[in-house]
């Protein structure tokens, strides 16, 4: 009874309200089925973390030794000593990526990149609010609609928003079905989302599926050396699926690795949403900023469509511009309902797959860049 009383006395109402978001993240996750595996453990986390004296975080052991629990050695192995999680995730997304509809109409690949708009957009926003470079840099990448990547990147650049940035990325990540109609209506005509376009797909044989892994990671680790070991490991996750003499490996990182390296990294990032760091008004600038730059990255590359469509004979429709998002497979889902609710004969979910998977590579590629630049002026 005794502890029970201090630790209710303990109690605080900034703790209160992580109680709220922890509640509310699991409702998303359970009831909404919004990226349950990541949402579920990271509400439930931010509840374990904001306990008043929580063993999680720190703990006594016999003889008055202090040492750190289970939670804060999670996050100093996984993220903060290492960033292993977020890195190793990344095979798993890689051995998930069918990299087909994009090799077989490799102009897919300049769709990835009109989509990043959204990235430079936020870091302007957050530079505008008052933001430290590098605080404006992590909130950026948000607009890659890639967690890891931006939990990679807020921890290399030592970012005092962590947790923050995790929740938006992920939050606005599970949202996608809900902010891309929304922007992509904003700037496009019932005309032109009704475009059709036809799809002949180029065989891609088994030599060009082997070789693009190694290629792109060649080529980004010249021209952005920071990313590689994003871009690396995303790149070898999708070479253990395409060399054909690997599956029971492909299957593992697709499902075991993947869910595992998912849930851990869940509850773990909750280190950083402790209240007296997660309770401030610049967790709410964050949030918006994020959902500024989801809705940029989808209206850019909607924008570099319709950017296009002046020069082309045959015209693409627009909305495979905002397909061009690291969140996939959700994207290219989005443009393909939008486009059936305008006419149900028109299928463009080829297309839209192979933007979406451009911007899987573009998102790390623009993410490495941006580490890079801020790091040499720091």
């Amino acid at each position: 009874m005794e502890f029970l009383i201090e630790g209710i006395m303990a109690l605080t109402w900034k703790q209160v309200v992580m109680y709220v978001v922890g509640i509310i993240l699991i409702w998303l996750a359970i009831r909404k089925e919004y990226e349950p595996s990541l949402l579920l453990p990271m509400g439930f986390g931010a509840i374990l973390v904001n306990l008043p004296m929580s063993g999680v975080l720190d703990q006594t052991l016999q003889g008055g030794i202090e040492s750190h629990g289970i939670i804060a050695w999670l996050f100093d192995i996984g993220i903060d000593a290492s960033e292993a999680m977020p890195i190793l995730l990344f095979i798993g997304i890689g051995a998930m990526i069918d990299f087909g509809p994009l090799l077989s109409n490799p102009v897919m690949f300049l769709f990835g990149a009109g989509a990043q708009f959204g990235i430079f957009a936020a870091i302007l926003v957050a530079a505008l609010l008052g933001f430290p470079l590098q605080d404006c840099a992590s909130i950026g990448i948000i607009g890659a609609a890639d967690g890891p990547t931006s939990i990679l990147a807020s921890q290399i650049l030592n970012s005092n928003y962590i947790g923050p940035i995790a929740v938006a990325a992920y939050s606005y990540m599970a949202l996608v079905p809900i902010i891309q109609p929304f922007a992509i209506r904003l700037v496009t005509t019932k005309k032109e989302r009704r475009i059709h376009m036809e799809y002949n797909p180029k065989g891609v044989s088994k030599r060009m599926r082997i070789a693009f892994p190694i290629a792109v990671t060649a080529i980004v680790g010249l021209i952005a050396p920071t990313s590689v070991a994003l871009v690396g490991f995303l790149m070898f996750g999708n070479l253990i699926r395409e060399c054909g003499v690997l599956g029971t490996l492909s299957d593992t990182a697709q499902n075991q690795l993947a869910n595992l390296i998912t849930l851990l990294l869940g509850i773990t990032i909750s280190f950083s949403m402790q209240a007296e760091n997660f309770v401030k008004v610049e967790t709410i600038m964050i949030m918006v900023i994020g959902l500024f730059a989801f809705v940029m990255d989808t209206i850019g590359g909607v924008l570099f469509a319709k950017l296009l469509n002046l020069f082309l004979k045959k015209k693409v429709n627009p909305m495979i511009g905002g397909a061009g998002i690291s969140a996939f497979p959700m994207s290219s889902r989005v443009v393909q309902r939008m486009a059936m609710e305008e006419d149900p004969t028109n299928i463009i979910l080829m297309h839209a797959a192979g933007a979406n998977v451009s911007g899987q590579i573009a998102s790390v590629i623009a993410g490495g860049m941006v580490i890079s630049l801020v790091t040499s002026m720091l």
